[in-house]
């Protein structure tokens, strides 16, 4: 009678072993302690986009728009794609700071959610708020808070459940999503979320844009899955400063992909870079070089660097550095003397080789189109 409760006891250590040592995935706890099951080896896993580019982390999505598509005139398979899905599973809240919207597809899915009970709030640069997009939002009963100043409220980000960001140099605008090189990101972290959501509510609850706002970001340095993101707000979190200190302490290389570079802080310290042997590459935007006063274009050409002008029809919209291919600058921010003491804008410095390899290959692919 004691035979078969032995061969039981065998059978269960037999099954404890081969599960210890079989090819089991193992789970990680998320930040809000939410186990999610971890991607072997912490590699990325492409996401499939008809017109784009995107990557899949254990704690983010990353994307890039492809200008050069067939698909990209018929305004279809892009970033919006995935930025619609995300906002048709919001249950709870949005909040969306967009300096210009004229995507249908997004304009739809927010109506949607409006419609099913979700609450839906948005702050815009005033002058782009009498466009079609913001006026349908608006009659459907979606509040939007211009920001009736100056300086520009440029930020692109949106905020899902309090749980989840999309931030990134997109517009949420057919030109933006389809002619233009840009870049969107998702984070799925409370915390972040907790930065950009106070941000927000600064702007529509208590009427603070540009230069009324205060320095009151939650978590300025977050670590996410063993990922350094240190978070930025202009014009009150002192960008410029923080820039110096990442650019200054650059060992091998410096990449750049600018809209619009006309900090001569910046770029005198890329040039000292250059002269001290570090390797320098940049894209920048062909319509900004040739109207902006004081680009840096010039002075960089002038002194030898590897600086190209854009060659898509579209803008050339990153605001990206790639500091030695280990850390990322990404967000609105375009590096200018109205974005550090004016506008509105938003800034993550990223410190993670997996996400810099990505922006490296999305640099080669804008550098591969570029001219002299």
């Amino acid at each position: 009678m004691k035979l078969p409760h032995r061969f039981t006891a065998l059978f269960l250590i037999v099954l404890f072993l081969l599960s210890a040592c079989g090819d089991v995935i193992p789970t990680v706890p998320t930040e809000t302690g939410v186990p999610q099951t971890a991607t072997p080896g912490s590699e990325l896993t492409p996401i499939e986009l008809e017109s784009g580019f995107g990557v899949r982390g254990s704690w983010f999505e990353l994307y890039f728009t492809n200008p050069a598509s067939p698909l990209s005139p018929q305004g279809t398979g892009g970033l919006d794609g995935p930025l619609v899905e995300a906002i048709d599973a919001a249950r709870l809240s949005i909040d969306v700071a967009a300096y210009s919207i004229s995507l249908n597809s997004v304009r739809n899915a927010l109506l949607r959610a409006h419609d099913r009970g979700v609450t839906v709030r948005m702050v815009m640069e005033s002058g782009n708020m009498d466009r079609s997009d913001p006026q349908i939002l608006i009659e459907a009963g979606v509040p939007i808070i211009g920001d009736n100043r100056n300086g520009l409220m440029h930020d692109k980000f949106i905020v899902l459940d309090r749980s989840e960001v999309w931030l990134g140099s997109m517009n949420f605008t057919d030109s933006g999503t389809y002619d233009d090189n840009n870049n969107l990101m998702r984070i799925q972290s409370s915390k972040m979320a907790e930065n950009y959501t106070r941000e927000f509510e600064e702007m529509f609850l208590d009427d603070y844009f540009g230069e009324d706002t205060v320095p009151e970001t939650p978590h300025p340095t977050l670590t996410i899955d063993e990922t350094r993101v240190d978070t930025f707000f202009s014009p009150d979190d002192g960008v410029l400063n923080a820039l110096a200190t990442l650019l200054t302490g650059a060992e091998e290389s410096i990449y750049f992909l600018a809209f619009s570079f006309t900090s001569n802080d910046l770029g005198e310290i890329v040039r000292q870079k250059a002269e001290a042997g570090l390797t320098i590459s940049g894209v920048m935007d062909d319509e900004q070089i040739r109207s902006n006063q004081g680009t840096e274009f010039d002075p960089f050409r002038q002194a030898g660097l590897d600086v190209l002008i854009d060659g898509i029809d579209g803008q050339m919209h990153h605001k990206v550095f790639v500091v030695d291919e280990k850390i990322v600058v990404l967000g609105s921010y375009n590096f200018s003397q109205a974005a550090e003491e004016r506008n509105d804008e938003n800034l993550l410095i990223v410190y993670n080789e997996k996400i810099a390899e990505q922006f490296v290959q999305e640099f080669q692919r804008v550098y591969a189109q570029a001219h002299d």
